[in-house]
């Protein structure tokens, strides 16, 4: 795979007792090291238009503040520095390199993968929050909107916290499909199965809230049953996967049961859905929290797009998962 990375990044400092730190960023680094076909690429950083496009013009300018003044607090959970501006600028450029690239050409061992931080996928359009103050996954896909690259995209979140920031962006657009697998209950207890879209976004937002300890199998029974047929009826020209490694059973603030296993086989369902769709794939970076299991999550997206194939799981998904994806069927008319 082709990882766009940039030094920027590492300079957004959390404090010592924060579990979003650049050691995750050191730590994927160090895994990667062990595998081959690994590539580096630095993006240009995000302009400040290109943030507005998602974000109020209010809110950049305030954070910006924020930043120039010397961080601290933005809330409980959301910590900036004088140097997370610029940081947040390089992970927002970091993901809009990882939609242009797929979609001039670069797949299969070459599909992007932006590894940047702080994360994105809980910024909202006028606030930050959950350690994201830019929402990368949106800046990327209405990049390629505005810039006439693509006309429909669909974001996937496997993330174990819901992307509340992402449904807010586009709830009510018909132009980007979200879905999101996520802890049911967890932060930031949004994501509930009714919310669908609404307007022009109707049926364009799949939130499947799992219950704790969700297994791979439930995991792919989710998105054989549910993802598969509703990207089809999508037909997306991209497919942007915000991708945090914090549903692996071993991760410090979750209470699912993914296994690194179970990351290489969504990786593969991803990539066969996108390919049916003729799409191209770009992986986001958002959490993820276990260093080792982060680093390791990530080399096997990398590796199952480097040949390796997956193990199928030899459990099946539970009675409460089959309930919900069936009552998630019936909501979207699938």
């Amino acid at each position: 795979m082709r990882f766009g990375y940039s030094e920027q990044c590492l300079a957004h400092d959390t404090g010592e007792r924060h579990p979003e730190t650049a050691d995750r960023l050191r730590a994927i680094r160090r895994g990667l090291a062990k595998r081959h076909g690994v590539e580096y690429v630095e993006a240009d950083p995000a302009s400040r238009a290109d943030v507005t496009a998602v974000h109020d013009d209010g809110y950049v300018d305030e954070f910006e503040a924020f930043c120039d003044d010397g961080g601290g607090n933005w809330d409980p959970d959301t910590v900036a520095c004088e140097a997370t501006w610029d940081a947040a600028l390089a992970s927002a450029g970091l993901s809009q390199w990882a939609a242009t690239t797929a979609l001039n050409g670069s797949n299969g061992r070459g599909t992007p993968f932006a590894l940047g931080r702080p994360p994105g996928h809980h910024a909202v359009p006028d606030d930050a929050m959950g350690f994201c103050f830019f929402n990368n996954a949106a800046v990327a896909a209405q990049t390629v909107l505005d810039a006439g690259l693509a006309d429909r995209v669909a974001v996937f979140d496997w993330d174990v916290h819901h992307g509340n920031g992402t449904q807010d962006v586009f709830y009510d657009r018909g132009d980007v499909f979200y879905a999101s697998i996520h802890e049911d209950g967890l932060y930031p207890d949004t994501g509930a199965l009714s919310e669908t879209g609404t307007g022009d976004g109707e049926s364009t937002t799949l939130n499947a809230p799992l219950a704790a300890g969700a297994s791979d199998a439930d995991y792919l029974h989710v998105i054989d049953r549910a993802l598969a047929p509703a990207l089809a009826r999508f037909d997306p020209d991209l497919v942007i996967v915000s991708a945090g490694f914090d549903a692996h059973r071993h991760d410090p603030i979750s209470r699912m049961r993914v296994s690194s296993e179970g990351y290489a086989l969504m990786t593969d369902r991803v990539r066969s859905i996108a390919d049916d769709a003729d799409a191209p794939v770009a992986y986001v970076l958002e959490g993820g929290y276990g260093l080792e299991t982060l680093a390791e999550g990530v080399a096997m997206v990398h590796e199952t797009y480097d040949g390796r194939r997956p193990v199928d799981p030899d459990d099946d998904p539970n009675g409460a998962t089959e309930t919900l994806v069936e009552d998630l069927r019936a909501e979207l008319d699938l």
